[in-house]
């Protein structure tokens, strides 16, 4: 089979010395890139930016903001049997852009935003994305509740939900804790390191494209 797999954060550029981010450190995205490729499949891996090591023998895309993610989703999806989305996409970026560094000027700034192209929400009736659809969802609270709310929305297989306010797992932590939430049903991940979290999430999505 053939996985695509996003990553990372995105960064919403301000100006050319500053953007918008956020703490995404990559690891759960190239952890199931990794694992993917372990078990013998094609992987397509588009990531924002982090400081880690791309999985050998995965093709890979590096993209910056949330329109570049928007645009390499768009154009490689249709080449993939399973598309699990992991990257913590930019929900809103800067209206404008200024081309010269914004100088310190008064006591506040206030900076415009708007709406990033939704990748998942895209993925079936935009796209025409068939295959397996995994989302992700990083929550502070409610979190199956909001994790079920987003996996009828976007059209998901399941969705990978963790609760980010924590700070031994989910960003920026070689640990995770998640549930996967199905249709009809939510099976929890202990904690675990992301590489074995990957593994079992790559073997539902085997299961569900057979």
């Amino acid at each position: 089979m053939k996985f695509l797999i996003t990553a990372g954060p995105t960064r919403e550029a301000l100006d050319p010395a500053r953007y918008i981010t956020n703490r995404s450190s990559g690891r759960m995205g190239y952890a199931l890139a990794g694992a993917a490729k372990h078990d013998g499949h094609e992987v397509i891996l588009i990531s924002g930016p982090t400081a880690l090591d791309v999985p050998a023998g995965v093709d890979f895309i590096h993209v910056e903001s949330a329109q570049e993610m928007y645009e390499a989703v768009r154009d490689m999806v249709k080449y993939a049997d399973v598309a699990i989305l992991c990257a913590a996409v930019a929900d809103y970026r800067p209206v404008a852009y200024s081309e010269q560094k914004i100088k310190k000027d008064g006591e506040r700034l206030i900076i415009e935003l708007e709406r990033t192209p939704d990748i998942l929400g895209s993925m079936r009736d935009v796209f025409g994305f068939t295959g397996t659809l995994i989302g992700f969802a990083a929550e502070t609270q409610n979190v199956e509740d909001y994790a079920r709310g987003k996996l009828e929305r976007k059209k998901c297989d399941f969705i990978v939900a963790n609760d980010v306010s924590r700070s031994d797992i989910g960003f920026d932590s070689r640990e995770n804790e998640v549930a996967l939430v199905f249709p009809d049903h939510t099976e929890y991940l202990e904690k675990d390191t992301k590489e074995h979290i990957a593994m079992h999430i790559i073997e539902h999505a085997t299961i569900i494209r057979r």
